[in-house]
């Protein structure tokens, strides 16, 4: 009777420390290091219209800052901070709402920055905000032209805008042309498409779909480029109508990607830049990390994942970054500068300050904006 009296308490203990390990962190510690982080972010660049100085100077509306404010307006969203929204206007005021190299661009990174954009006309309907990229996007709708997105970040920066617009003018050609170039990318570019239908994650770009090999034999899949896909199908499911034509392949989509990188996750929580090869410059990375905690986390919060599989994968990722990458005035270590490969952008250190660090931050604040609204 004493031994399965201690038997039950056992098990109870090991269920309690299980539940306990599965415990949301806090609301407030979650929003304290988003304010950290994203303060740090605004006293190194308090004009938010100065130009971007690296290897050569940059307009700063370009897709590296772009993505830091779809942090922001994630932020802003649950922390209605007044210099939050006034630091966004000011960006899109000071470059005329405009985008870089004009309306007639087709490139997704010239046009990343119309998702804040159109953000911003939502609240404040002035014409001027939504002006220029819906003209950019008409432009594109108006040729027959589909394969632009020829590498996958670009699905993250682009696909979001074309919803956006669909949803304001109530026209779903903008979603008819968005599947078509997503279909492009994923079936027809680089041969037989850049999504690997089999392992259900994607090669960044032609460069890396097969022959080409890790060192250790393995795809080439870049933690962040499939970061990005799975922001693009969480931003793109937010504003799609259920009734779309499409809207259960890309949540279909969703769902592989989630389930393909569950056994790719690190001891410590991270992904590799090179999620299937952790000897090609294997070790701590936020990019990548921040972007599947924050696809596991709005899929957890919307009852479209099973819980009980991905809360505990998305916890230790977010931990991880909670311990390893948070510096004491809210620098972001362990995040990749720019590029496209495992190499690119390396050493990945806790003190190295990448040649960009505005993205880092904006995938960061995108993560912890769903973990804020855990249960």
């Amino acid at each position: 009777m004493l031994n399965r009296m201690k038997f039950l308490l056992a098990g109870a203990l090991l269920m309690t420390a299980s539940l306990q390990a599965q415990k949301a962190p806090a609301k407030k510690n979650v929003l304290k290091v988003m304010r950290l982080t994203n303060q740090y972010f605004m006293n190194k660049w308090p004009d938010p219209g100065k130009s971007i100085v690296t290897n050569r100077e940059r307009p700063s509306n370009i897709w590296t800052r772009a993505v830091y404010y779809e942090g922001l307006m994630a932020l802003y969203a649950i922390d209605k901070k007044k210099q939050y929204l006034n630091y966004a206007i000011d960006w899109g005021a000071k470059h005329k709402w405009g985008l870089r190299d004009g309306i007639q661009t087709r490139n997704a990174d010239n046009q990343c920055c119309g998702q804040t954009y159109i953000d911003l006309y939502l609240m404040d309907k002035k014409e001027e905000r939504i002006k220029d990229i819906k003209a950019s996007i008409d432009l594109m709708k108006g040729t027959e032209k589909v394969d632009d997105w020829n590498w996958i970040d670009a699905l993250q920066m682009a696909m979001p805008v074309f919803v956006r617009l669909g949803v304001i003018y109530n026209d779903t050609s903008y979603f008819s042309r968005m599947y078509e170039m997503y279909a492009f990318t994923k079936y027809k570019h680089g041969g037989n498409g850049l999504y690997n239908q089999a392992e259900k994650l994607w090669w960044r770009d032609k460069d890396f779909v097969p022959p080409y090999k890790e060192p250790n034999g393995a795809n080439c899949y870049w933690s962040r480029g499939n970061g990005w896909v799975v922001a693009a199908l969480v931003r793109t499911l937010q504003m799609l109508p259920k009734s779309d034509p499409h809207y259960n392949e890309y949540l279909q989509d969703y769902k592989d990607m989630l389930k393909a990188l569950l056994p790719l996750q690190r001891e410590d929580g991270f992904w590799n830049v090179s999620l299937a090869d952790p000897t090609n410059y294997g070790g701590k990375e936020l990019t990548g990390t921040a972007l599947f905690v924050y696809g596991m986390a709005w899929g957890i919060n919307n009852n479209i994942i099973d819980k009980a599989t991905y809360r505990p994968v998305m916890l230790k990722a977010w931990d991880a970054m909670m311990k390893d990458c948070i510096h004491p005035d809210g620098m972001l270590g362990y995040v990749q500068g720019t590029g496209k490969e495992p190499k690119d952008g390396q050493p990945v250190t806790y003190d190295k300050i990448p040649d960009f660090e505005d993205y880092g931050l904006g995938c960061f604040l995108l993560a912890g904006s769903e973990m804020y609204k855990l249960k």
